[in-house]
């Protein structure tokens, strides 16, 4: 994908917003939540220097907590905004799908 088209999707995108249903929001929030308690234990794991292992054994709980997350939202992501807006006629949602699959490869 060209720089081009992802500077125009993060535009077209700055203005939008989700809607996802007050349980799924609570959820998210929720599983935010422990990551961010995660995050901060691990911290305090290097400040206390715990034994490597321990730790990378932490930060890889914490990666498939967050990795839930990001699977919670692409599916709501595909079965509404997505759907909805390839509904409306919008093809261009396709073009943004991918840039965002992209980026989770990447990891």
């Amino acid at each position: 994908m060209s720089e081009l088209i992802e500077e125009t999707l993060a535009l077209d995108t700055s203005c939008r917003k989700s809607h996802h249903p007050l349980s799924v929001k609570r959820d998210l929030t929720n599983r935010l939540s422990r990551v961010e308690g995660q995050i901060r234990g691990i911290k305090g794991m290097v400040e206390k220097d715990v034994y490597c292992d321990d730790i990378i054994t932490q930060l890889a709980a914490t990666q498939s907590a967050l990795n839930s997350v990001t699977k919670v939202l692409l599916e709501g992501h595909l079965k509404g905004c997505v759907k909805d807006r390839l509904e409306n006629g919008e093809e261009e949602v396709l073009d943004e799908l991918l840039v965002t699959i992209q980026k989770m490869m990447r990891k």
